[in-house]
């Protein structure tokens, strides 16, 4: 299953500004794999649950995460982008 559409939320596009330049790549590269195939095992993809149930997450890295929800079988939406502290 190959996603076609992303689109960004404003929380997303706030966070995303403040990234440093080294941590915008490592998410763009994780966004192509995420293109291809969003539950690819290097994503370690999983649903959240409690506040934010109905929404998933993706790493970038062992900090960084990507919160989205699925508007589509072909499209997300991108919430937030940021550390477990998003969650709470």
């Amino acid at each position: 299953m190959a996603m076609v559409s992303i689109e960004t939320g404003r929380q997303f596009e706030k966070h995303y500004r403040k990234l440093p330049k080294a941590l915008k790549e490592a998410a763009k590269q994780k966004e192509i794999i995420f293109r291809e195939n969003p539950l690819h095992p290097s994503l370690g993809t999983h649903k959240l649950h409690g506040k934010d149930a109905g929404a998933w997450a993706f790493s970038i890295n062992r900090k960084l995460r990507i919160k989205f929800v699925f508007l589509t079988n072909d499209s997300v939406l991108f919430l937030d982008i940021g550390t477990h502290d998003m969650y709470s």
